[in-house]
């Protein structure tokens, strides 16, 4: 029972590695797209249960102490508060964690780079269409790839009804 409270290695060694952790799954995420949750494929899915995985030896070391797993869960949850705290007082921290809307069309002409550079299929840009009412690409004044991975479209004030 004594070992449920004795940590493995010092407290603060737990705090630095969730830190470290935290910071680089941060950025990988980032890296990863703009996907939201709402859009992860099965196979989102099975990647964030693998990186959780492949990271708790990384975040607990040889510690199997319920004050470890404690002590890590409370530094990765203000890390979280911390991180939203900051992106919401701070514009360019909040570009650099959640990223900016990216430009997808303007009057009526897809950038089919900026497609493929986003990771948005032509099939998933058609379905945003549908969704916003529009049948052809001459219909849109502006398309953006919203921070949470949703496409919203601006139809042009000419195009017919």
């Amino acid at each position: 029972m004594e070992s449920l409270f004795e940590l493995a290695m010092p407290w603060w060694e737990f705090v630095l590695r969730a830190c470290v952790v935290y910071v680089a799954i941060l950025v990988m995420v980032r890296m990863s797209g703009k996907r939201s949750v709402a859009q992860t494929t099965p196979f989102d899915m099975i990647l964030l249960v693998l990186l959780g995985t492949a990271v708790q030896n990384s975040l607990i070391g040889e510690d199997v102490s319920l004050l470890g797993g404690l002590l890590l869960a409370a530094t990765l949850v203000s890390l979280n508060h911390i991180v939203g705290v900051v992106t919401a007082r701070r514009l360019r921290v909040h570009n650099l964690v959640e990223g900016v809307p990216v430009l997808l069309a303007r009057n009526g002409v897809v950038l089919d780079a900026v497609l493929r550079r986003e990771n948005v299929s032509p099939a998933d840009f058609d379905e945003a269409m549908r969704r916003a009412g529009l049948r052809d690409h001459a219909e849109i004044e502006c398309a953006w790839l919203e921070t949470d991975g949703r496409v919203n479209l601006l139809k042009r004030r000419d195009a017919a009804p």
